[in-house]
């Protein structure tokens, strides 16, 4: 493939998901009922499964100073690679509720978690599923399609 085409690598889901996903979205649908969204009312839950089997969750958390708060995929994403380092990620599913109620359309992660995901990528040399929860549809996309153009630190491009 030519380095200029960009190849998006998704399919959406309105009959089901592969075998598995459902549970992870499911429990990414309950985590985010804990999230702390006071300001925006807008909760989000992710959900990761580990290589191993292991289950992670995270939501959002917003701070008045909003810089200071947190997504749910970084949430559940740092958590997992603190407490289970050795473990590579094998799917992320990400849940959205506006006031209480699952958004009709799926969300997808912002900019900072996409860098955040793309250095899972590296750090354990494989791209793992996104899957992008709505009560209409659900997306499923490879990490990597969510942000081509990633930063990648390496000694050669810290010289530059």
């Amino acid at each position: 493939m030519d380095k200029r085409e960009l190849k998006i690598d998704y399919f959406v889901c309105r009959e089901g998901l592969p075998a598995g996903y459902e549970d992870l979205c499911r429990k990414a649908m309950e985590i985010s009922q804990t999230a702390y969204s006071i300001y925006s009312g807008f909760s989000v839950g992710a959900a990761v499964l580990l290589d191993n089997g292991m289950v992670v969750t995270g939501s959002n958390q917003e701070n008045s100073a909003y810089p200071n708060g947190l997504c749910a995929e970084r949430t559940a994403l740092f958590y997992a690679g603190a407490q289970y380092p050795q473990n590579g990620v094998k799917a992320l599913a990400l849940a959205a509720c506006y006031n209480g109620e699952l958004r009709e359309e799926s969300v997808t992660p912002c900019g900072a978690c996409r860098q955040v995901m793309s250095e899972v990528i590296i750090r354990y040399g494989k791209d793992f599923d996104v899957i992008m929860v709505g009560k209409k549809e659900s997306v499923v996309v490879k990490a990597s399609a969510l942000l081509p153009f990633a930063f990648v630190f390496s000694e050669k491009t810290a010289q530059r």
